[in-house]
């Protein structure tokens, strides 16, 4: 039996440590430690010490110093995925010899979403192996046969250990390979159980490796822990070149591909997908299809405009406002922050008089997508007043601007791209910063407001 010795690893950096720490010195987290069994001959950083040198990761001389200068600059070439929105998110499509992290809620699509592009790859004469730690090849089979015709270059293998993927995809050269799940898979040589934290590094650095020095494009899935974030060590999402997020309602059909890091293109795309019995199907369209269903002449519902990447995304914000029966009123949000949308409520009340203490207020963005932007505050608020006041807004406006604590509008990026989106899909007008007016305004009316006040009777008729 080998001989193996014990090793604390920390879940948030990876930090490892001879012994239990109650806080961890590499980020600062309490109670992150957790024991792992790894070989004693193992030195410091496991597999990562092996990475060092290669010539996919260093340059030239197995990694010797060399001028920045003369470092030689080629394009990345790209494989498209079949998706226009998927491709949109990896910056253009797959680089040959990246490492992309996939994680979502069980369920959301990730299998389904990469079975299809292993599909479409091996369906344009390349090869694509499909790895299953979790089902078999006839179950895979059975969920390929849902998803359309199969393409004869298309591999599937049912296996866990990584020791045999990684000597079949050697052997193979497939110029996709998907690892589903990295939690199921495992290495021999650590004694820990797969999925454990020791595991899901060493796995991730191995596949890297594998990677880097193939040119092989690895796709890795992973599971979600109760918070919404990817299981395992936070090292995993360093190491990759990509970090996408599949989120969505499971009782909803969309589907949201958010990219959150990003090596070879810009970060925070998004891609709409909608599940279909054949399997997810791109939204070349997401504002058209956000608004879709948007109420008329109801109080309480702004569509505001949030950059998403370098996409303007038109949402509907609604709001209610109720008077509280209890003393203490009640703040339910779904689809931005909660703090957020308490600063705003306190700017309503502080700066433009609107008794707010009182009433229960409930946010949400329609069609299960989740907004970050700051831009979306001047939606927020004009849709709490209009609730409050119970006047409609106007149907044909467009709000956004980011919201300050005197009640000032401050100007946001990309004004132009934002108003041309809403022009595109035949909004009239867009209430926006005056300190960040366009030069041109796409054939639609703009009003500039520099506060909160100005915004409320601009937009409430």
């Amino acid at each position: 039996m080998a001989k193996t010795k014990t090793l604390f690893f920390c879940q948030s950096c990876g930090n490892e440590s001879p012994k239990w720490l109650g806080r961890c010195p590499g980020c600062g987290e309490w109670n992150t430690f957790v024991e792992e069994l790894v070989p004693a001959k193992a030195g410091p950083g496991g597999v990562f010490a092996g990475l060092i040198g290669l010539s996919g990761l260093g340059g030239p001389g197995g990694g010797a110093p060399v001028a920045l200068k003369e470092v030689e600059i080629t394009g990345e070439r790209r494989v498209g995925t079949g998706f226009g929105e998927l491709d949109r998110v990896l910056g253009g499509g797959l680089v040959p010899g990246s490492l992309i992290l996939l994680g979502g809620d069980p369920g959301i699509g990730k299998s389904t979403l990469w079975l299809q592009v292993a599909n479409h790859t091996a369906g344009r004469g390349m090869k694509a192996l499909y790895v299953s730690g979790e089902e078999s090849t006839r179950q895979t089979r059975m969920r390929a046969d849902r998803l359309g015709e199969i393409a004869g270059g298309l591999m599937v293998q049912a296996e866990t250990d990584l020791a045999v993927v990684i000597k079949q995809a050697e052997a193979i050269r497939p110029d996709l390979l998907v690892v589903d799940s990295i939690q199921a898979v495992y290495r021999a040589d650590l004694e820990s159980a797969p999925g454990g934290v020791g595991q899901v590094r060493e796995c991730a650095a191995a596949l890297l490796k594998l990677a880097k020095t193939t040119g092989i494009a690895v796709v890795m899935l992973g599971h979600v822990n109760k918070a919404g974030d990817l299981a395992g060590p936070r090292v995993l999402e360093h190491v990759v070149d990509s970090v996408l997020y599949l989120e969505g309602e499971r009782h909803q059909s969309y589907r949201i591909l958010r990219g959150v890091k990003n090596r070879f293109g810009s970060t925070n795309e998004i891609g709409l997908f909608e599940m279909t019995d054949s399997g997810l199907r791109e939204v070349a369209n997401p504002s058209q299809v956000l608004l879709s269903e948007r109420p008329q002449g109801v109080s309480g519902s702004v569509v505001a405009c949030s950059l998403e990447g370098t996409r303007p995304l038109l949402v509907e914000v609604q709001a209610l406002m109720v008077a509280s029966p209890y003393g203490t009123a009640r703040r339910t949000v779904a689809g931005v922050d909660q703090n957020r949308v308490a600063l705003i409520l306190a700017v309503l009340e502080k700066r433009c008089g609107l008794n707010l203490s009182g009433h229960d207020a409930y946010v949400k963005v329609s069609g299960g997508i989740r907004i970050e932007e700051p831009a979306v505050d001047l939606g927020l608020a004009v849709a709490l007043a209009s609730s409050y006041r119970e006047v409609p807004a106007d149907p044909g406006t467009v709000v956004f601007g980011e919201v300050g604590l005197a009640g000032e509008v401050k100007a946001c990026s990309r004004i132009d791209q934002r108003i041309r989106e809403a022009s595109r899909l035949g909004f009239t007008r867009c209430v926006v910063p005056a300190g960040g007016l366009p030069q041109e305004a796409c054939g639609i009316e703009v009003v500039g407001v520099r506060s909160v006040a100005e915004a409320i009777e601009a937009c409430l008729t």
